[in-house]
């Protein structure tokens, strides 16, 4: 292995996630989250074939070395995660045998300052991972302060939402928001900071806006969606995530996929069942052990949960049911 393509980090929960997975030669696995390849290096290095996928451009041009260190196990595609089902019938595949998702920022971007992740490097208030739509500076400095405080509250579950929304939409007038490190600063301010405090009073709003910027949630759900429809009978669909919210839909959707659901609706009488498209793998999540979180901290709030795909076919899919939050549209608004 040469030190282009050599690994720079081990992936969270790596041998849970091929215990789950269980690649095979002959087999083809989607990696929904790409990132630095730690998961697919790994799955190839089992004998598996590699359809990756990641929106950051820069994660694409930094597995360009592992694509042709693979010769052609490996197809690296820059897209979103949600349209894996798609993606793999690009790629010549209209079923695949596993599907793995990684859920949530990588160390990469948080790492890098000018892409304003973190507040731990003052750079450009951007935290887009595709590089194109609007940034959190957009949406910090254009959007209702009514509309910002429910993003803050609901995807960051701050408290102080509201207090916090209000004070952006009044600063902002004389002076846009654009770096880390003066949003961080008004959110220290107004949330205020304990000595005893181990976590930055900013961490719940940047964590809010990095969702929203990238519309995470819709994405995992949209992939959830897509690895039901293009597993095929006996794969596998092993699941990542960092987040209550993210690990809730993920939770919910497998148990809906579950378990028999009659047809029809409250209007309608019952006209048949819909057979479970999945069986579960273990009875809740699996957690990183304490090795590996004494390692790596940022593993400690990781939850692995897996299934199988049956055969029945897939079920139309309800965003709403997976516990999609209901949010202001991302194309940022002037406020009222």
């Amino acid at each position: 292995m040469t030190a282009e393509t050599a690994p720079r980090h081990i992936p969270v929960m790596l041998a849970e996630v091929l215990a789950a997975l269980a690649p095979r030669a002959g087999e083809t696995i989607i990696d929904g989250t790409f990132g630095l390849g730690g998961y697919s290096r790994a799955i190839l290095a089992a004998g598996a074939d590699v359809i990756a996928i990641d929106r950051d451009p820069t994660a694409i041009a930094g597995g360009a070395g592992l694509v042709a260190e693979a010769a052609g196990r490996l197809t690296l595609v820059e897209d979103r995660f949600g349209a894996l089902d798609s993606v793999a019938e690009a790629a010549g595949h209209a079923a695949v045998d596993g599907v793995v998702l990684d859920i949530g920022v990588s160390s990469m971007q948080i790492d890098e300052a000018e892409r304003g992740f973190s507040f731990r490097f003052d750079g450009p208030l951007d935290m887009r991972m595709a590089r194109s739509g609007p940034s959190a500076a957009d949406i910090v400095n254009t959007m209702a302060p009514r509309d910002l405080a429910r993003i803050l509250s609901v995807l960051g579950e701050e408290r102080r939402a509201g207090a916090v929304a209000r004070a952006i939409a009044e600063d902002r007038g004389a002076t846009p928001f654009t770096t880390t490190a003066a949003l961080a600063g008004l959110i220290e301010r107004v949330v205020g900071r304990k000595p005893t405090d181990t976590i930055h009073p900013a961490t719940r709003s940047f964590q809010a806006l990095r969702i929203f910027v990238n519309e995470e949630l819709d994405e995992l759900a949209d992939a959830l969606a897509a690895a039901e429809r293009v597993l095929r009978p006996g794969g596998r669909l092993v699941v990542v995530s960092f987040h209550s919210l993210e690990d809730r839909i993920v939770k919910r959707f497998l148990a809906d996929r579950s378990e028999e659901r009659a047809g029809g609706s409250r209007h309608m009488p019952e006209r048949s069942v819909a057979a479970p498209t999945f069986t579960l793998v273990g009875k809740g999540p699996v957690n990183a052990g304490d090795d590996e979180i004494a390692r790596n901290p940022r593993a400690r709030s990781a939850k692995l949960r897996a299934a199988i795909r049956t055969e029945a076919p897939a079920r139309p899919f309800d965003r709403e049911a997976a516990g999609v939050p209901s949010l202001p549209p991302l194309k940022a608004e002037r406020s009222q």
